[in-house]
């Protein structure tokens, strides 16, 4: 099990964003509480979060894996449709 972040593509404001991802919701939430973005969660169209540049290299830091949008939406897909069955 494993959380994901994609590479920084998503222009915001002065800031560049990208989606994080995690094969399941607790570790999504845990990651984005250490991180400090606990607040930004997404729910639609997937569960995911948008995480600036700096939040994306701590939370590579604290074990998250660096992987193209390619991985970020297959994950993504996964745990979304794992959700509709909870």
């Amino acid at each position: 099990m494993s959380v994901y972040v994609g590479p920084s593509l998503y222009p915001y404001g002065r800031m560049v964003m990208c989606h994080m991802v995690a094969d399941q919701l607790w570790e999504l939430l845990t990651m984005a509480e250490s991180i400090g973005v606990a607040r930004w969660f997404q729910a639609k169209p997937y569960p995911h979060y948008d995480v600036s540049k700096g939040k994306r290299a701590l939370a590579i830091r604290l074990g998250a894996v660096e992987t193209d949008e390619r991985k970020i939406l297959k994950v993504a897909k996964a745990r979304a449709a794992a959700q509709e069955k909870e």
